[in-house]
């Protein structure tokens, strides 16, 4: 029987008052309590967590790196909009970069990751039934690093990381929308079973379509919600 060591799963630290600040300003902004357009209520929050401005402005900063918000001088912070367009050209990069790592990859994959890969998957399937966006969102980070550092390609990882983080919003409003987390966690399972025959073209196609869903359904309900505006 193979020995467990504690090491290989990882502990999870308590969150700092900064990422604290960021998670419920996240929430805020992808459950639609902060529209977009809308000024971040910075002393409302410093109240409700009892504190000074000063880690709400460095979680500000977080925020605005990844998207969510937009601080300017004199007006604060707004939450950022989100266009259709913005999201198609990030979607469109995201998908030819991981295509391209998981076919690189394809080859290189160890049955310890391919194991690794469909322990994630299995997580994800839990978060998705208790429709859990913040778990699921970090596994999912975590399936599609899995590949992205066995490819070997060094620049690649960060390049993909950088451009995730950027639009890290994206993702999360992706996912948020009904049937998405369970719609990924089948397509995962197809990546998952390429990976497993060591078919990298096919391997290639399904990571770009995973990623090219993500595109379709956000550009969907954004469109959903211009036309409803536009109507009113």
């Amino acid at each position: 029987m193979e020995k467990v060591r504690i090491l290989d799963y990882p502990v999870e630290k308590p969150l700092t008052l900064r990422e604290r600040i960021v998670d419920f300003i996240k929430d805020s902004v992808v459950t639609g309590r902060l529209k977009p357009g809308e000024r971040v209520p910075e002393q409302e929050i410093a109240e409700s967590f009892g504190i000074s401005r000063t880690p709400i402005r460095e979680a500000f900063r977080q925020l605005e790196s990844e998207g969510f918000i937009t601080v300017t001088p004199r007006k604060g912070a707004v939450v950022s909009p989100i266009t259709d367009k913005d999201v198609s050209e990030f979607y469109e990069i995201k998908s030819l970069l991981e295509g391209f790592a998981a076919k690189t990859a394809c080859e290189k994959l160890t049955p310890k990751e391919i194991k690794k890969l469909e322990s994630l998957n299995s997580q994800m399937e839990k978060a998705a039934e208790k429709e859990d966006v913040k778990a699921f969102f970090k596994l999912d980070n975590q399936f599609h690093d899995t590949f992205l550092k066995s490819c070997g390609n060094e620049k690649l990882c960060i390049l993909v990381h950088h451009l995730v983080q950027q639009f890290e919003r994206f993702r999360i409003t992706a996912l948020a929308l009904p049937g998405r987390m369970r719609d990924s966690v089948r397509q995962h399972n197809e990546i998952i079973e390429a990976f497993k025959n060591i078919n990298t073209g096919l391997v290639e196609t399904l990571v770009r379509a995973n990623a090219e869903r993500g595109r379709d359904v956000l550009v969907e309900e954004l469109l959903k919600e211009k036309t409803k505006h536009g109507a009113n």
